[in-house]
């Protein structure tokens, strides 16, 4: 027809569903260091505005774990590339229609027969990038396996019983490798992931019920975190420990309050001298967040004269039986009996700065804990302290 102009471009469709109020779903790519594209589902919602009047685009994203070589060498990364791209324009398809059927009512009865182990899997490794998250979703998992026996469990099969069944078998049967029942804690976190799967699962229009409100969870045990006193820390000072670095290391975290990891790991180029004192600029390991901490003089001297900038601060560390053994006999030549492990260095720093004045924000903050009732435990133990020594007047003849 004339005077209809002819659109090849998807642009053109983009705009007239965005002027629909349609959600426009496609396809695009990330460029990685690696010299591969990391494919990746837009979901752009539309546009709306502030209330200065700013402009705000509304876009979701699924990272799907799909390459593409960004210069193929050869014909076998010609066809990887290909199959590659094949599946992640399946998976478009079939998000689009998800979406379909979700707009118009539709009803998608396949997602009923969809595996629930499946679905499980996936929520996990979208959380690969932080670590800590991610381990206590892989050890839930393995619980979840061994309670559903076979892996042919479907959404059609998951149901308040199903939820209570599982919180049973955190209580009465999982156990750890070494054949002991779950702690308090374990059977908390796992429970709460397995909680967050059927959450999302809900949302995502898999079950027609919100199954992670069906049951109470575990409460969260406290656990008991030992630590060392000042006068304790100050005999282990003086005492003989048959390895020097271990010692340092050990001492560095008592005064820091760095973790075995961060301590493990730390290099020069994270140890900054600068003219207003020395200071620590790393990233947790456990949490991969970005963390600037000043260090005292006497922390500062502890780890001795600089090196190169890549070499670890505490060559030789080794995280296992032999050393654990070592700072028991430690503590022992120190005379005491607690049983000290390297995170009781983490506790007793935050112990410490507690009972001299630091306000429990502060010690959060150096601990780099996300939440402050984290932090709280150790405001508890310097109340029982304090609790002690409000009975340590003899008593009065009056």
């Amino acid at each position: 027809m004339q005077g209809v102009p002819k659109y090849t471009s998807f642009g053109f469709f983009e705009l007239i569903l965005q002027k629909a109020h349609i959600m426009v779903i496609k396809l695009k790519k990330k460029k990685l260091t690696s010299g591969k594209y990391s494919l990746y589902i837009e979901y752009y919602k539309g546009k709306t505005r502030d209330a200065n009047g700013k402009q705000i685009h509304s876009r979701e994203f699924e990272y799907l774990k799909q390459y593409l070589y960004i210069n193929p060498k050869n014909a076998l990364e010609k066809r990887e590339n290909e199959e590659t791209l094949l599946r992640a324009e399946q998976i478009l398809s079939i998000r689009r229609a998800e979406y379909a059927q979700g707009k118009y009512g539709i009803k998608d009865r396949s997602k009923d027969k969809l595996l629930f182990l499946s679905y499980y899997d996936k929520l996990k490794e979208e959380r690969y990038e932080s670590k800590g998250n991610y381990d206590n979703w892989d050890a839930a998992q393995n619980h979840i396996e061994s309670y559903c026996k076979t892996k042919n469990t479907t959404f059609e099969d998951i149901d308040e019983n199903f939820v209570v069944g599982f919180k049973k078998y955190l209580n009465k049967k999982a156990k750890t490798k070494s054949g002991t029942l779950l702690s308090q804690n374990s059977k908390y976190t796992y429970f709460n992931k397995f909680k967050a799967a059927l959450r999302q699962a809900f949302e995502d229009g898999y079950t027609n019920r919100n199954y992670a409100t069906a049951v109470k969870g575990f409460a969260m045990g406290e656990t008991t975190r030992e630590y060392l006193t000042y006068e304790e820390l100050q005999n282990l000072a003086k005492a003989e420990c048959k390895h020097q670095m271990l010692k340092n290391a050990f001492l560095f975290s008592c005064l820091t309050g760095l973790r075995w990891s961060d301590v493990n790991k730390l290099t020069w180029s994270e140890v900054r001298d600068e003219e207003e004192g020395s200071r620590l600029v790393f990233k947790q390991k456990k949490t991969a967040a970005q963390e600037y901490q000043y260090l005292s003089d006497q922390a500062r001297s502890i780890l001795g004269d600089r090196k190169q900038e890549n070499a670890r601060v505490f060559q030789g560390l080794k995280y296992g039986a032999h050393f654990n053994a070592e700072i028991l006999r430690w503590c022992m030549r120190a005379g005491i009996t607690k049983h000290i492990t390297f995170h009781s260095a983490r506790h007793t720093h935050a112990v410490l700065l507690l009972e001299h004045g630091a306000d429990i924000y502060t010690v959060s903050k150096i601990l780099g804990h996300k939440e402050i009732r984290t932090t709280q435990i150790y405001a508890k133990i310097v109340d029982t302290k304090k609790k002690e020594a409000a009975y340590l007047i003899p008593k009065l003849e009056i």
